[in-house]
């Protein structure tokens, strides 16, 4: 397998039942690369074995005073240098590949997850987690599968080794045979150990991880209240106790490399002791000794491969248990004979809310959180499920957490068997996930944008029916479009060639939103979600946004959940959630004067100013309303 046959067709179907059984899959899937690898470390290996009888019958060569058979030993040794070079350099190359190529299998396989599940993996993973997996993770998942197949070859190329020994000199062989074994062996009660305290480095290194994640993805409004410096503090200390375990989880292995380096000094001591005893009493020729203490210390060498499988797959396992962790999660889906995406009506069944077909419906919540997730609900994300093995582990980790981990469960188990959104009467949950994506488009109230010129933002699958002129216009991109021309490097100052930087970081944040809102327009899905649309934009350019959205969705149904009176005012319907269930349903301005409840959302009221003026049975006129909005 050579490196541009990269990326895979298909990554296949993982094993996700457990790490270990992921690293099998992983193996068995790469087992051509495995057996090449294995073939060339074996050359490798034999032609080092090789060296001692030719080295022993160059000396007695010597010692005999025989020129024609130190000739042939010369180039016998010269022979055996270029087929150790050969192994090497070819056991370099096919491990290293094997390794690049386990590790794109992962990253494929993950890249294909987020795709599947969307903005609700990270409600089940937090986003630390995905990160770590896809970053360090994957590489020593791919070292596991690299030293593999060298322990293989090393293996076999002891058994090999020894019985040469046994058939070349019994008196020497049986002493290398019966000590090669407790060498290779001598650690494996020091592994477990060693096992358990680089799981938890592996712990405390993800759990620092995921705190960095969340404090940088928070760093502004850290500074805008202070938090700043507190959140500094438990990064140092998360810090410091994944150093004192790194140092501890070092300490054992140091441990195992000095055994590693003790006992085969011991073996060699001892080899040399009797077989100076058995030269002396003339039992074994000069060239013999050399041969067998040459052997002996060659074996030095794949014994070393021994410690690398172990401490490989001490590192690898947790790896694939994290990566299992999202791999398994899994998004409920049900057959159906429905191929096509159906039209209509967009229904909610938990909350009973209704998006009439062709109509411009805007969504009040007095929770942006339960908006994000009523979002995420209509667009048919949110059905997500996971392993069981999986799920328990999760569990077992949030019952240790503090204090919510109850609910926490109670509400993925509620998510897990909630009903379906319909569209047009049919669950969403039952279409293929593609005509499901085509028919319902949801846009988070963060879009991403992706780096890349203009027009390769714009071009998405869409309808075809709306233009990337249109929705840039509906979406008042001119200022946008004006300083892409000013920054553009064409001589005709084209803005649809500027490239924009990596999650538009060039631009600000309200023109980031209206970017993303026209790429959600070109798309023209049957459905359209909006979370958010204009919080990032002024209130002037607010209300042309909300213009354009309802002119340019014409006769399609659109669904923006907003707060804003500028937006409201221009809906077709306004709907207000509360507590997960419509409780008011009808126009912007009628909500105002008879709802209390919305009132207080859409004005910012709070609980003792409506308390006051329910107790005095005051009321307040439109115009105030407005006004107070």
């Amino acid at each position: 397998m050579q490196i541009r046959d990269l990326p895979y067709p298909d990554p296949g179907d993982p094993d996700v039942r457990s790490g270990p059984r992921f690293l099998l899959w992983l193996g068995r899937n790469q087992l051509k690369g495995q057996l090449r690898s294995m073939s060339w470390g074996l050359l490798h290996q034999c032609s080092i074995a090789g060296l001692p009888p030719a080295v022993g019958l160059a000396v007695q060569a010597v010692v005999d005073r025989s020129g024609s058979r130190l000739a042939w030993s010369g180039g016998l040794i010269a022979v055996l240098g270029v087929l150790i070079a050969l192994g090497d350099t070819m056991l370099h190359r096919t491990a290293v590949t094997n390794w690049i190529t386990a590790a794109a299998r992962v990253q494929q396989l993950l890249a294909r997850k987020t795709a599947e599940l969307g903005s609700a993996l990270t409600r089940r993973v937090a986003a630390g987690e995905v990160v770590a997996v896809s970053t360090g993770d994957v590489e020593k998942i791919g070292w596991f599968v690299e030293a593999l197949s060298r322990f293989a070859a090393a293996a076999a190329a002891l058994v090999l080794i020894c019985a040469g020994l046994l058939l070349y000199l019994p008196s020497l062989g049986i002493l290398v045979t019966l000590a090669v074994p407790l060498l290779a062996l001598a650690v494996l009660p020091l592994l477990p150990r060693a096992t358990r305290r680089a799981d938890l480095q592996r712990e405390k290194a993800g759990k620092a991880t995921e705190l960095a994640s969340d404090t940088v993805a928070g760093l502004r409004v850290l500074r805008g209240i202070g938090g700043e410096e507190l959140f500094l503090g438990r990064y140092r200390r998360a810090s410091q106790e994944v150093r004192e375990a790194a140092v501890r989880s070092a300490r054992m292995w140091s441990l195992i490399s000095a055994i590693q380096v003790l006992l085969p000094g011991v073996l060699l001591i001892s080899l040399v002791v009797y077989g100076a005893v058995l030269a002396r009493d003339g039992r074994i020729d000069v060239g013999q000794l050399v041969t067998v203490y040459s052997a002996a210390t060659l074996l030095l060498f794949p014994l070393r491969h021994f410690e690398e499988i172990a401490m490989a797959y001490s590192f690898s396992r947790p790896s694939a248990q994290r990566a299992v962790r999202v791999l398994s999660l899994r998004r409920t889906d049900r057959p159906s004979s429905v191929d096509a995406a159906p039209a209509g009506d967009l229904y909610d069944p938990v909350t009973g809310l209704m998006a009439p077909a062709g109509l411009f419906t805007a969504v009040v919540c007095g929770d942006p959180d339960e908006a994000g997730r009523l979002a995420e609900r209509l667009g048919g994300h949110a059905q997500v499920n996971a392993d069981p093995d999986a799920v328990a582990d999760r569990s077992g980790r949030a019952a240790e957490s503090e204090g919510g981990a109850r609910d926490a469960s109670d509400a993925d188990a509620a998510a897990r068997s909630a009903p379906s959104v319909l569209l047009g009467g049919v669950p969403l949950d039952e279409l293929p996930l593609d005509s499901a994506r085509t028919a319902v488009l949801v846009q988070d109230k963060d879009p991403v944008l992706l780096s890349g010129t203009l027009r390769e933002l714009l071009d998405v699958p869409s309808s075809g029916r709306v233009t990337a002129e249109e929705a840039l216009t509906a979406a008042q991109c001119g200022d946008v479009l004006d300083s892409l021309a000013q920054a553009s490097l064409a001589t005709d100052g084209d803005p649809m060639t500027t490239r924009i930087t990596e999650r538009g970081r060039s631009l600000s944040g309200g023109q980031r939103q209206r970017l993303a809102l026209a790429r959600s327009l070109v798309t023209d899905p049957e459905a359209l979600v909006l979370d958010e649309p204009t919080s990032a934009v002024d209130s002037h350019t607010e209300a042309r946004v909300a213009a354009g959205i309802k002119a340019l969705r014409r006769g399609r149904t659109t669904v923006a959940f907003a707060s804003s009176p500028l937006l409201l005012d221009l809906a077709d319907r306004v709907v207000l959630v509360h507590r997960g269930t419509v409780v008011a349903v009808g126009g912007h301005r009628e909500l105002l004067h008879t709802d209390p409840r919305y009132r207080a959302v859409v004005t910012r009221e709070t609980d003792d100013e409506i308390a006051a003026l329910t107790s005095r049975g005051a009321t307040m006129t439109i115009e105030e309303i407005e006004e107070r909005a």
